[in-house]
């Protein structure tokens, strides 16, 4: 994404990462080389391209992990992580005064630098670093209103009962918590921290550490001033509190896509020309106008949009007839190269539409509806479901579901009941011949939901909101817990004794009324969204494309209040699934997926 037109916090990362770095280390003509690490090289593709890169004097991007050839007559901006590795690539490069790589070295790190390897770079070579500074940037902005942290064990690490009451375990809540602060510190803001108080104690603790943080970096950021509390509001939850949401069959774009087909690194493989046609790749990201218009939309509305959006194109020059299909568009954008761009967009999104619908009408519109009636507990017709195992039975016995399909089918079976006997499990994963992956359901009862209904483990689930007169399509009905959340600490409506502050004297929060009287007014919409009150999300051990979608919907609808989501990583059903299963598993026998 250009740095142009990014949004909300790729916007304010570029301008942070523009301002504290390529600001200090500018001169006039004068030409430099950048070097990143993974981390960095991931953070910077999410907020600016090369372009924006060449306006700051940097012509070449290099890897700090890979072998390059030395350019002893330029100067490079080492944008890296405070970790061993990569200060080790640094002190590499200019080992020796006759072998350095570069002329000079302008040193950024993303976070603290601890003092073993600061004093280790100071003993090493010193003299060729012009400048060693922290930019407290250790968060994605993963898009505009989302951020994931750079810890892909932390799932693992959290709820998994080998780590219960290890150093393991408190390493990375604490690692999490600096990179929280690096996000408030980002948005300019000391919220009030607070957090869902049962069953598990990791949102707790996590509440604890942010607030600790938070006190310590504004006691000594660069304008040496104590930042007191701001009027925004920081809430962190553990991933148990809507299981719901998480094996629930999504029907809005974004979450549909990311659900049913293939996409990874938010990549989308497609061919225009049938089975045989050429390969492409798309890359879904928020510079994508039609993207941004359709993700969180219902499918049927996307089914419908896009095709109208074709035609008013095709009609300027009257080049199609008849039903718009992805060869007559190729033809198009060979007759009108003036609208390749929006026409090469729409056909892609057409063709994820088309993708999307295929799966649908051929596995996933039969569990539509059953997951539905389990997950509201009412069928269609608001008549109460009596019997949850008749709504289940039938998907079970489907041979066209494969293994993951029948057992969120299962659990979502086993949430609405509060629980399961011991008997009915073993009898539903011998009947489904799951053996092998029936950790996938047992284990949530290390996330505090409660698998076995005479568990010690008893939810306490969220008051819901009436929505019976919100229009909705038949099989979308569910609404993501997470909403109501944002919605009641909007208005004020949180229980304090289940959503406790850390700080003995929580600010006035204004989410639905005033912005705070040390901002001052601006007039783009751009800088009313930055300057409006913030509702933080924090959601330990993944958030899901529909509670994505929330923050974006809360926010249009107050626009007072600007809602950010983060999590350790964006999950889908499989990959959950997958995670929850290897809880059970030893630490050296688990796969961690970079996020």
């Amino acid at each position: 994404m250009a740095a142009a037109e990014a949004r909300g916090l790729r916007r304010l990362v570029w301008q942070k990462l523009k301002s504290l770095m390529f600001d200090d280390c500018k001169k006039e003509d004068e030409w430099k080389i950048i070097v990143l690490d993974d981390y960095t090289t991931k953070l910077l593709s999410l907020c600016c391209k090369m372009s924006d890169l060449l306006g700051e004097g940097i012509t070449v991007v290099e890897d700090i992990n890979k072998n390059r050839e030395p350019a002893p007559y330029m100067k490079a901006v080492y944008f890296i992580t405070p970790t061993k590795k990569s200060v080790d690539g640094l002190i590499g490069d200019f080992i020796s005064k006759s072998s350095r790589r570069y002329r000079a070295a302008y040193v950024y790190f993303t976070d603290s630098c601890p003092d073993h390897l600061f004093n280790k770079i100071k003993s090493s070579c010193s003299k060729s670093i012009r400048r060693c500074k922290e930019i407290s940037i250790s968060f994605f902005p993963s898009e505009s209103q989302v951020f994931t942290l750079n810890v892909p064990d932390a799932f693992y690490r959290c709820y998994s009962p080998t780590m219960q009451k290890t150093k393991d375990k408190a390493s990375v809540m604490e690692v999490m918590a600096e990179q929280i602060v690096t996000l408030c510190a980002t948005l300019d803001e000391n919220p009030g921290v607070r957090y869902k108080s049962n069953p598990l104690d990791n949102a707790s603790k996590l509440a604890q550490l942010v607030e600790k943080g938070l006190e310590n970096y504004y006691k000594t950021d660069e304008r040496s001033q104590i930042k007191g509390k701001t009027h925004s509001q920081l809430i962190i939850i553990d991933r148990g509190f809507d299981p719901v949401s998480t094996v629930l069959h999504e029907l809005t774009f974004q979450a549909m896509a990311y659900d049913l087909l293939p996409i990874e690194n938010n990549i989308y493989k497609y061919k225009t020309d049938g089975l045989a046609g050429k390969e492409k790749e798309a890359f879904l990201e928020e510079d994508d106008e039609l993207w941004m218009k359709m993700r969180h939309k219902h499918i049927a509305d996307v089914i419908e949009e896009i095709p109208k959006l074709l035609k008013e194109i095709s009609a300027k020059k009257k080049a199609t007839e008849g039903k718009v299909t992805i060869a007559s568009l190729t033809e198009l954008m060979k007759k009108m190269p003036e609208f390749h761009k929006q026409i090469s967009q729409q056909v892609v999104h057409l063709n994820i539409a088309e993708d999307c619908m295929r799966k649908f009408k051929s596995n996933v519109e039969s569990l539509c509806k059953s997951e539905q009636d389990l997950a509201v507990g009412t069928d269609v017709e608001g008549q109460k479901v009596k019997d949850s195992m008749r709504v289940l039975i039938p998907v079970l016995l489907n041979k066209n579901h494969d293994n993951y399909e029948k057992i969120r089918a299962i659990l979502l079976y086993i949430f609405s009941s509060n629980g399961t006997t011991q008997e009915n499990l073993e009898k539903l994963i011998q009947n489904v011949k799951i053996e092998s992956d029936s950790d996938m359901i047992r284990n949530w009862e290390y996330l505090g939901v409660p698998i076995l209904s005479s568990s010690a483990s008893e939810q306490c689930k969220h008051p819901r909101r009436d929505r019976s007169s919100e229009e909705t399509y038949q099989l979308s009905r569910w609404t993501p817990v997470i909403k109501d959340i944002m919605e009641d600490a909007i208005e004020k409506k949180l229980d304090a004794d289940e959503w406790p502050y850390c700080s003995q004297c929580p600010p006035t929060w204004n989410g639905s009324g005033v912005v705070s009287a040390r901002q001052k007014p601006k007039a783009s919409y751009q800088d009313e969204r930055r300057n409006s009150t913030k509702l933080i999300i924090f959601v330990i051990g993944g958030i899901t494309y529909s509670e994505m979608r929330c923050a974006y919907e809360i926010s249009q609808a107050n626009k007072s209040c600007e809602v950010i989501i983060g999590s350790t990583h964006i999950l889908t059903a499989k990959r959950l699934l997958d995670e929850v299963k290897s809880l059970s598993k030893p630490k050296d026998k688990v796969c961690f997926k970079d996020e």
